[in-house]
């Protein structure tokens, strides 16, 4: 069996942009996607645009390579959606020419299953140049939107199982065989501004004001000073500064505060410059008054090499294993 993948648009013909980067993210893709045909037993072949610098070009430099790889079962091109910036969850789909639904649906409903994303499924687009003109049976697969707080969570947290979903559909393992990855499904997302808060200088909480769901330093010793700041009695102002701690408006229907003191589920906080940190979630807020999502350390925020009110992204749960 042979595949032949290539990433959508090019170096210097960009797709869409969010929170993610079409090019950069589908190329990403595309080469996991090899490694795992490759230990199928697959050979495959894969094309990144590095040259073109108009439309046409590069429509055409990606069908002419995909033509010029001789007679091959598949060719597939990797590509992300977008829309309009939204928390809320939009999903993947697979397209093709007419012809070819059943490889379609069958691409979308695991990325899909494996990830969590919403099964927009196989469509038929008659008026796409890769579709249209390359000489093997194809599809085009867009990953999940870009600009969904929700899809971008769901791709990051669940990169891997994706990528070996779409190579082991592609191979022709049936659904049932593709296993469902262990990561919980609901995860939460929140992105906005943030500010720091918490330790002996946050002269911003009371001496005395305590944690929304952290009641005693024996419970999370990894958060805070061994001792108490002088003239202080709160667990808010005993919080280590240089420790990498978050606060963000938990919902305890979806995240219960027992699972938030769990040490080995921990929350991932990227920056707007794409530097990530994980972090321990520590207390509930910032009120909404604030016209923040989210409270961190300022540890944290001195590792970001951000300030207060700059853009953050938290995701939560990450499962650290120890």
């Amino acid at each position: 069996m042979k595949i032949v993948l290539s990433s959508g648009h090019g170096k210097h013909i960009r797709g869409a942009s969010g929170i993610i980067d079409e090019v950069d993210e589908a190329r990403k893709v595309v080469d996991q996607v090899a490694i795992d045909l490759a230990e199928l037993g697959v050979d495959v072949t894969t094309y990144h645009d590095d040259i073109s610098d108009d439309q046409s070009e590069n429509l055409n430099r990606i069908v002419d390579f995909h033509n010029a790889q001789g007679p091959h079962d598949w060719d597939v091109s990797v590509h992300f959606n977008a829309y309009e910036p939204t928390d809320e969850p939009m999903g993947c789909e697979v397209l093709h020419a007419g012809s070819h639904g059943t490889m379609a649906s069958d691409v979308s409903a695991t990325m899909a299953f494996v990830a969590g994303f919403i099964d927009r499924g196989a469509k038929v687009r008659e008026d796409l140049f890769f579709l249209n003109s390359t000489n093997e049976p194809a599809i085009l697969i867009e990953t999940c939107f870009v600009d969904s707080s929700a899809d971008v969570g769901q791709y990051q947290n669940f990169f891997g199982a994706i990528c070996s979903a779409i190579a082991e559909t592609l191979a022709g393992e049936t659904r049932e065989e593709v296993e469902r990855p262990e990561q919980p499904m609901n995860t939460v997302r929140f992105y906005g501004k943030c500010s720091h808060f918490g330790g002996p200088d946050d002269m911003g909480v009371d001496a005395d004001e305590g944690l929304a769901f952290i009641y005693s330093y024996e419970q999370a010793p990894h958060l805070f000073l061994r001792e108490q700041p002088p003239g202080t009695s709160g667990l808010a102002r005993r919080l280590d500064p240089e420790v990498y701690y978050v606060a963000c408006r938990w919902d305890y229907y979806s995240t219960p505060k027992d699972m938030l003191d769990d040490k080995d589920k921990l929350a991932l906080v990227r920056a707007k410059n794409g530097e990530t940190r994980l972090a321990w979630p520590s207390d509930w807020g910032p009120h909404e008054d604030t016209g923040r999502a989210a409270d961190i350390s300022p540890g944290l925020m001195d590792s970001l090499e951000i300030d207060t009110d700059d853009e953050i992204e938290v995701i939560y749960p990450i499962i650290v294993e120890r």
